[in-house]
């Protein structure tokens, strides 16, 4: 298979050929501080469905904003409409909620408050389900530089908004662009720059019914995908299939090309389980709260949520990993209930705690959620392509690649070894001999902890009488993690 200068991650197994001593292991993102409390009269402790991008050197944040409580053994969502706000932050760390001017609520229009739910031109927009993305498309024209898609409150539906601004809002055409689904969740939608398209992932049901007239849901909660050239006209959908998963509940898709490696699409779905009533359920956090929950319906005390991690090379196959990705953690108060770690949409690369060190991913997940007057969402980080590793112990380990072709003149590694680990890597051709010069025996030993480390060989590093030809690549490993490599000039 080609893979030019692209870089290749083990997110998935597709670029493996044999594992000896060694596995794909996951990582797990770990938590900072809280990034963002959700405390204004208009957001409240429903507040969630975090759209988050950089847009040069400002980050962006769009969520919804809504409040949940119960009392006498109901639920209450009426406190106020559902909004969409809006934050930024320089550095992805810091955020703040500008005063924008736009909208009112209560008497004033010093809030954040981007996108209100209710009639905008002729659609019916739901502004509490919204996902909001910079348009990267070069043919996009400036007044839609920005995009959206929101539910639609009637017709059933998603809706295509867009902006110049990403301020100032309005409907791309006088209905929804698509119908065919449940829409009861984050449904979201972006511009593929690898395969020149736009792609969309909404919540469905496997089975029930779920239309403008009818709402009897059954199955499990499921994604739906489907591509368009416009954003507006949208093709034929297909339902997600998995490698080697179970059916889950899936509540939020979270999926979005990996923009150091956008021929690979990751995604980071919310797993929904309700677990019922048990000794284990009443030794988790906010117990009272928890029975207020239940006293409405058992599922809103006893639901848990959690983040996973999944894959795909063609947008509909994706590999799913069962283990959690995210989990709810440590117990502490405003954890372990349902609407906790839910991913935002999607990451963020920013700028390292540590004194030195290279940037790192930003992950934003929710906290606190339904136990009080706000929520809170959290920031997490991960090494940079820090999904999956190959790891081996220090008794060794290798992987073998497929047949690749590729383009540039070195290898280079995003790696992780211990002071006595290792790795080397040794260039085979079809035959699975090694290449002359390019054996292990003749590798130097690579060492260290790197995102982009060039590995060189006693001839040298230059690899480029070997670009366009079928090898393989043979990695020795010991104590050590391999995260990504590529090929570069």
């Amino acid at each position: 298979m080609a893979i030019g200068s692209r870089r290749e991650l083990f997110v998935d197994g597709f670029l493996i050929q044999r594992l000896a001593g060694a596995r794909r292991v996951l990582h797990h993102p770990t938590p900072q501080e809280i990034a963002l409390v959700h405390d204004a009269p208009w957001e409240g402790s429903g507040s969630g469905y975090h759209s988050v991008f950089q847009d040069g050197s400002l980050y962006r944040m769009y969520y919804k904003a809504w409040h949940l409580d119960v009392s006498g053994g109901k639920l209450n969502t009426g406190a106020h409409p559902l909004y969409c706000c809006y934050a930024e932050s320089d550095d992805g760390v810091h955020w703040r909620k500008p005063k924008l001017g736009l909208f009112e609520f209560r008497g004033s229009k010093d809030n954040n408050i981007v996108m209100v739910s209710g009639k905008i031109g002729k659609v019916d927009a739901d502004a509490g389900h919204p996902a909001v993305f910079r348009d990267d498309n070069p043919d996009c024209p400036h007044d839609a530089r920005y995009k959206a898609i929101l539910r639609s409150r009637g017709p059933r539906g998603l809706l295509a908004f867009k902006s110049p601004d990403g301020l100032h809002w309005s409907p791309m055409a006088d209905g929804p662009v698509i119908t065919e689904g449940a829409f009861d969740s984050q449904n979201l939608a972006f511009w593929d720059p690898v395969r020149h398209e736009y792609r969309a992932y909404w919540r469905i049901f496997t089975s029930g019914v779920t239309t403008e007239k009818v709402w009897k849901p059954a199955g499990v909660r499921a994604i739906r995908t489907a591509t368009s050239k416009d954003f507006l006209h949208w093709g034929p959908h297909a339902d997600l299939t998995y490698e080697d998963s179970p059916p889950e509940h899936l509540y939020t898709n979270q999926i979005k090309s990996y923009y150091r490696a956008p021929h690979i699409f990751i995604g980071f779905p919310t797993r929904y389980v309700e677990r019922g009533w048990s000794d284990s359920m009443r030794a988790l956090p906010e117990l009272e709260h928890r029975k207020l929950r239940a006293a409405a319906h058992v599922r809103y005390g006893t639901a848990l949520t959690e983040g996973l991690l999944m894959s795909s090379r063609d947008g509909v196959h994706f590999e799913r990993w069962n283990e959690a990705f995210l989990r709810p953690g440590i117990q502490r108060p405003g954890t372990w209930n349902y609407g906790q770690q839910y991913i935002a949409w999607h990451l963020v690369e920013t700028h390292s705690a540590l004194p030195g060190a290279p940037n790192e991913l930003s992950l934003y997940a929710s906290e606190s959620y339904w136990t009080g007057t706000s929520s809170e969402l959290r920031r997490y980080t991960l090494r940079v392509d820090g999904f999956v590793s190959v790891q081996a112990p220090m008794a060794g380990g290798e992987l073998v690649t497929k047949l690749i072709t590729f383009s540039g003149q070195r290898l280079r590694l995003n790696f992780s070894t211990s002071a006595a680990g290792q790795i080397r890597v040794e260039l085979q051709g079809p035959d699975g001999r090694p290449i002359p010069g390019f054996a292990l025996a003749d590798c130097n030993e690579v060492f260290g902890d790197e995102l982009e480390r060039c590995v060189t060989w006693k001839g040298g590093s230059d690899l480029s009488r070997l670009a366009g030809q079928p090898v393989r690549l043979r990695f020795a490993l010991r104590d050590a993690d391999l995260y990504s490599f590529r090929f570069t000039a």
